[in-house]
């Protein structure tokens, strides 16, 4: 079997997959009564107004530390959390480099190439 048609079948696995979660959403909504529905509606509204205090001051929270780890260029670890520094990725003209390489062989030495990877994206 080729790529195309294993990503098609991947593509049309999904589908199912949504369809089958669609059908059930369908099936709990003839359950609920109009009137549980508007409840339950009420109650996520308020839960999202309670959360909203909350989620602001983590999003402040994890920003401020984030600045702080990068200004103190280390890793620190709290008792359940902790914030993990990396280094800035160096990047290189890979373009550029090739075309020194033919006149300059020996910095092929210094050359490393990692394992190749796969993301399976939508098609836009």
């Amino acid at each position: 079997m080729n790529i195309e048609t294993q990503l098609d079948q991947l593509a049309n696995l999904q589908a199912q997959a949504d369809v089958i979660r669609l059908q059930f959403i369908e099936l709990r909504r003839t359950i609920i009564t109009p009137e549980i529905q508007a409840q339950l509606d009420e109650l996520d509204a308020e839960m999202l107004s309670t959360l909203e205090p909350v989620t602001q001051a983590t999003n402040d929270l994890t920003e401020a530390i984030k600045e702080n780890v990068i200004t103190a260029k280390a890793s620190v670890k709290g008792t359940f959390l902790q914030a993990v520094y990396s280094k800035p990725r160096v990047t290189w003209d890979n373009k550029g480099l090739d075309g020194f390489m033919v006149a300059h062989p020996e910095i092929k030495a210094f050359r490393k190439e990692g394992e190749p990877s796969v993301s399976i994206r939508s098609v836009k």
